[in-house]
């Protein structure tokens, strides 16, 4: 098939908007229709990208106008040609997040799936894109980051042809553009490339190369023990360095990430600070996604439909399973010491007890329901789903902790995931892509261990009870308890939104305020008489002993309330794991556990 090529440029940075072309050497001679994706793999919620295309004109081999019409919310359709065909539009960039595209005169930044139109019966066409510099002097130090692989005449770092085998592939790799700071480190052979865009004071580069060499290199071991070969030529770490942001997003020889500025190392201390573990920790989780999700994939994912959503009911296995190893692979590295692993854990535990959803909707649910309920969170989603991240990595905890035990840690969760890439993943993308099915996972884990999981594992994917996991811990000496907040204040069992008005952000179900009648939403404005706002809240019911029935004022819209509240007791602070059993095997078997 003959390439499609794709032009991108920074037309007007100041005002957010990238131009791009697309050219079809041989297009549908019934008129060739193109498409931009609904949604981004990884982030499982329709986004409607296209509502970002300004303009869009179609013109043939000799610069004449063709006509193009739009035939659905995503989707053109250009009259028939003959000879070539090429679309020119401009796209609106101003989202600054890992999700989307986003352009100013200081940094740009795109996924695929935001700013090139697919040509649909043309999507395993190679695929060129000429990533051109913006006009001007201002812009003469900008460079490019992506992963995806130079045409030839293209330096790494310049601007210039990039290519990729075909659609799939080239949306899978986002680009960064303008200044930043850059380092390279080889994991087992393989180099990888940390990038840097943002104003950051003092960047200690080396140790940030240090440590992300140690946690590539142990998940690289983790699947290959053998031959220590990562799935990929090169990798790129690419991160925004903001003032208040988090998040990451997959690909497959690349991530993309949000960060606050102040979470990166700095020269001159060594302290692990809890930013900096909770950026180790985002590195490490969207790593160990390279096997888990973007080769070893739901059957569902295999391929890709980015028209529509694609339902699987397996998310607690990719994110929940990987959302366990991101930490664990932190303490097994020795970036973090198993205290502070302990500590992480119960904040885990306690995030997924808190929430009443857990009592209602099993991990299977929630994956399948992420379109409409996990990225679309309300007022009252603690009530009413559980998070596949959050409880997945407990289950992969339960598991782990099971497959250990019984078999006096010769199998444990490292082997299933082993069988798992050798089946599904390693040659992904070589041959006719295989996903995994939701009902061949448990007779996997019984191949890869040995071990059936049985009604565990029923429980745990399609139940509702808590798992077991201080029953679990007990081989391993750590006991698991809830500590609750040692003030002793009473609750009302709602969360408040920030700001300088007391405002509920939600109400918890079963809770002292939706006993009274709060909801989500009501401004509290006194307690016995006495103003709340924002800030003092806690304060005041530092005053009062649970099961105290007090009187609460409360804007509901536009109308003031007056509801008897009777107080809750101290809410769970957390939930501790420790050391209980300090004998030689428990040591050990707590060794093993956190080491291999």
């Amino acid at each position: 098939m003959k390439p499609i090529r794709y032009t991108i440029v920074p037309k007007q940075p100041a005002a957010h908007l990238f131009e791009v072309t697309v050219t079809v050497a041989d297009p549908d001679p019934a008129g060739q229709r193109f498409m931009l994706p609904v949604w981004i793999p990884g982030s499982y919620m329709v986004r409607e990208f296209a509502r970002n295309i300004v303009t869009l004109r179609a013109l043939n081999d000799a610069g004449r106008k063709v006509r193009v019409d739009k035939i659905d919310k995503h989707t053109w359709q250009a009259a028939p040609v003959k000879g070539a065909l090429t679309l020119r539009y401009e796209v609106y960039a101003w989202d600054l997040s890992v999700r989307a595209a986003h352009l100013d005169d200081t940094t740009g930044f795109f996924n695929g799936t935001s700013v090139f139109l697919s040509p649909l019966g043309h999507e395993e066409a190679p695929c060129v894109v000429d990533i051109q510099k913006p006009a001007g002097a201002a812009y003469r130090t900008w460079r490019v980051a992506t992963a995806l692989p130079e045409a030839r005449g293209t330096k790494r770092y310049g601007f210039g042809e990039y290519r990729a085998q075909n659609y799939d592939e080239l949306v899978d790799h986002p680009v960064t553009l303008g200044e930043f700071a850059l380092a390279t480190f080889k994991a087992h052979g393989v180099p990888h490339d940390i990038v840097i865009a943002g104003r950051v004071i003092g960047l200690d580069m080396a140790r940030l190369s240090a440590d992300l060499k140690r946690i590539c290199e142990a998940q690289i071991a983790l699947f290959e023990p053998k031959s220590k070969k990562a799935p990929m030529d090169r990798y790129v770490f690419m991160t925004q360095a903001v003032t208040d942001g988090y998040g990451g997003l997959e690909h497959r020889a690349s991530t993309a990430l949000i960060c606050n500025r102040g979470d990166l190392p700095v020269q001159g201390r060594s302290a692990m600070t809890d930013g900096y573990r909770t950026y180790l920790g985002l590195c490490s989780h969207e790593y160990f996604h390279t096997w888990n999700v973007k080769r070893i994939k739901p059957a569902a994912f295999a391929p890709y439909d980015l028209n529509v959503e694609n339902y699987t009911s397996l998310l607690w296995l990719f994110e929940g399973f990987t959302s366990y190893y991101d930490d664990l692979i932190l303490v097994r590295t020795g970036l973090i010491s198993a205290d502070d692993y302990f500590g992480l854990l119960g904040k885990v535990v306690g995030g997924v007890q808190r929430g009443s959803g857990r009592l209602k909707q099993t991990v299977a649910e929630s994956s399948f329901d992420s379109w409409v309920k996990y990225y679309r969170q309300d007022e009252n989603a603690a009530n009413a789903i559980v998070s596949y991240y959050t409880k997945g990595s407990l289950v992969a905890l339960a598991f782990d902790l099971t497959i250990r035990a019984q078999t006096g840690h010769r199998k444990s969760l490292d082997d299933v995931m082993r069988l798992l890439w050798q089946r599904f993943g390693r040659d992904f993308y070589q041959g006719k892509p295989v996903g995994v099915e939701a009902g061949e996972i448990e007779a996997l884990f019984t191949e890869a261990t040995g071990v059936h999981l049985g009604e565990l594992f029923a429980e745990a994917v399609n139940g509702t009870r808590d798992l077991p996991l201080d029953t679990l811990l007990t081989p391993f000496g750590v006991t698991l308890a809830p500590e609750l907040d040692r003030s002793g204040k009473p609750t009302l069992g709602a969360r408040v939104r920030g700001g300088a008005d007391c405002t509920l952000a939600a109400v918890h179900e079963g809770s002292a305020a939706q006993k009274a009648g709060l909801s989500a939403g009501d401004v509290l404005i006194a307690l016995d008489g006495l103003r709340v706002n924002g800030g003092n809240l806690d304060a005041l019911l530092l005053r009062y002993q649970p099961g105290t029935t007090v009187e609460i004022h409360a804007f509901r819209r536009d109308e003031l309330r007056s509801v008897q509240v009777k107080l809750d007791g101290p809410e769970v602070a957390r939930y501790k794991l420790s050391v209980g059993d300090k004998r030689a095997a428990a040591r050990k078997a707590r060794e093993r556990w956190l080491a291999s």
